[in-house]
């Protein structure tokens, strides 16, 4: 069962789509009207962040995500603006 990580705000869409790419499990965003979206496809990226973003900026989304790995990922690039792990 996909477990939902974090309601996304101000993301920075470029680096939010670098990271999908990365991502190793399928990736869904659920919109407030129930819409569900695999951001894995990039059809599906194209129409979900397409009725999401203001400003080149993504306003609200929440993410879930098959693969923890890609749950870090994307709760560090909401977190700290990035997605990569300091050591």
């Amino acid at each position: 069962m996909m477990t939902p990580i974090v309601s996304l705000h101000n993301i920075d869409v470029s680096q939010f789509l670098d990271v999908l790419d990365t991502c190793k499990g399928n990736v869904f965003l659920v919109t407030h009207e129930g819409d569900k979206l695999n951001l894995k496809s990039k059809l599906c990226q194209l129409v979900g962040l397409a009725r999401l973003i203001e400003g080149g900026k993504i306003t609200e989304a929440f993410i879930y995500c098959e693969n923890k790995e890609d749950e870090s990922k994307l709760f560090r690039l909401n977190l700290l603006g990035n997605a990569t792990k300091t050591a």
